[in-house]
């Protein structure tokens, strides 16, 4: 399928900044906002999801297997090596948790909690326990007619936080966050019918979300994190596919292998970053050097992993890929994006 460019572009960034985010934590650094990248991903997933299921049948079932396959495998390596890591060097992952049953549940995404989240022994691992609980859903949607299934996708979404808020205070997979799904699907919506801004304003929204992500945090820091991080996510995601819309433009081909590659990257890099740590430490590359090589280089080696691993082993379980696009894409006059993503 053709992608959407810019929300390739959104991935490799999402994945970026979540690994910029960590690496800030190891070192005290400033650069709290980068978590948000797990809500640029929520959103483009709700977006992506709804476009690539919209206006062709989908079976559910066939559904599902795609994302299991897409998910799955990588996940669960990671999750064996992470095992392995912490039971040999578990200095090195401090805050990973280990048992049999947290490793288990992590397979089945259903983690240990601890402190109100959700724990799994590939500590970013949390996110896809959100995924696949979406997926879940959006599967089940796929049963119904169009206009039906976005008005229970919405409903149910929305009902399960007003179930968190009201009943199951702290049960994750009721939490607000769900509801930045619910904004991806809307956006989707939105684009699929044609919907047309004009450049300013659709770009208007990309930098009007940036500049909230950046101020939010400084303007209240208790804001809830669907409201301090989600609501900038939409407004980058869809400014940026209606910007697209206004202004098509031919990709680069770097940035979008990195979208490409955003889900080796946000899955491998905290092993990878361990890894290149020691590496810098013992090659004495001062201190003040280090945040900024480590995030390069392991950007670079999760992506490269991509290449090595994610891409052929997929290839390997899912070698039948839909090779059209349905007619509203080519009505739309713009591309849809790749039913591959992680998100």
């Amino acid at each position: 399928m053709n992608d959407i460019h810019s929300i390739q572009y959104l991935r490799g960034l999402a994945a970026s900044a979540v690994v910029c985010f960590h690496i800030s934590e190891q070192f005290s650094g400033p650069f709290a906002v980068g978590a948000a990248g797990v809500d640029l991903f929520f959103v483009i997933s709700g977006f992506i999801m709804w476009v690539t299921t919209v206006d062709h049948p989908v079976d559910p079932q066939r559904f599902m297997w795609r994302r299991i396959v897409r998910i799955v495998p990588l996940y669960w390596i990671v999750t064996v090596l992470t095992a392995l890591a912490i039971f040999v060097k578990p200095q090195f992952l401090f805050g990973h948790m280990l048992s049999p049953a947290n490793f288990f549940g992590s397979l089945l995404f259903v983690p240990i909690m601890q402190d109100g989240s959700l724990h799994p022994v590939v500590i970013q691992g949390w996110t896809l326990c959100y995924e696949m609980m979406f997926y879940v859903i959006f599967a089940l949607a796929l049963l119904l007619g169009e206009r039906q299934r976005f008005a229970a996708l919405i409903g149910v979404l929305t009902a399960m936080v007003a179930l968190n808020l009201l009943l199951l205070r702290g049960y994750p997979f009721t939490s607000p966050l769900m509801l930045e799904f619910a904004a991806g699907i809307v956006v989707g919506r939105l684009w699929m019918e044609d919907i047309r801004l004009q450049l300013v304003l659709a770009l208007s929204l990309v930098v009007g979300g940036f500049l909230l992500l950046m101020t939010a945090q400084m303007l209240d820091p208790e804001m809830p994190r669907v409201l301090r991080w989600g609501v900038p996510a939409t407004l980058i995601v869809a400014g940026a596919v209606f910007a697209e819309r206004a202004r098509p433009f031919s990709p680069m081909a770097l940035f979008t292998f990195f979208g490409s590659a955003s889900y080796s990257i946000y899955i491998w890099h905290v092993l990878v970053v361990v890894v290149v740590t020691g590496i810098m430490l013992r090659l004495g590359v001062p201190p003040n050097w280090q945040p900024a090589l480590i995030a390069f280089v392991s950007i670079s080696l999760s992506a490269m992993l991509y290449l090595a691993i994610e891409k052929p082993l997929t290839g390997y379980l899912n070698p039948s890929r839909a090779k059209s696009i349905p007619p509203v894409g080519q009505r739309s006059g713009s591309r849809l994006p790749s039913n591959e993503t992680k998100d």
